[in-house]
């Protein structure tokens, strides 16, 4: 794979993260807003609303951070960059699963909705961001 072409598939990468990011933003703030407006008492959706907007502020500045680091990348460079996306699916995985627990605890024994919602708030997020990940990385391919 020539640099440029993986610079720009790092480039489409950002802009997808950032896209989530901003759609989590606003979809977490919208729900808070509702519920504010409406004044209603929705435990698990405040919580979903809560960890979607916290999650897509994170994600924001990752993006952030990620886009003035970009930079034409060789074989090490490209090996690097595909060490890190396994690396961040293991985590997106595990908060997935974090957050999976979350649901079950807060549903099984302790009966609290907030709990739920933040855990579905979660598993939302690390299962979306393992896909960004892994995408890139089935479009990177194997490294000959």
């Amino acid at each position: 794979m020539w640099a440029d072409t993986l610079l720009t598939l790092e480039q489409s990468h950002l802009l997808r993260l950032g896209a989530w990011a901003v759609i989590s933003m606003l979809g977490g703030t919208a729900l808070l807003t509702v519920l504010a407006v409406r004044r209603l008492e929705a435990p698990l959706l405040k919580q979903f609303a809560v960890q979607t907007g916290a999650w897509g502020a994170v994600n924001a500045l990752i993006t952030l951070w990620a886009w003035r680091g970009l930079t034409m990348r060789d074989f090490a460079g490209t090996q690097k960059l595909l060490n890190i996306l396994w690396l961040n699916t293991g985590l997106d995985l595990g908060y997935a699963a974090v957050g999976l627990t979350l649901v079950i605890v807060g549903w099984r024994w302790e009966r609290r909705l907030g709990a739920v919602g933040a855990g579905l708030g979660v598993v939302v997020q690390g299962l979306a961001l393992a896909l960004l990940d892994l995408r890139l990385i089935v479009l990177i391919g194997p490294l000959r």
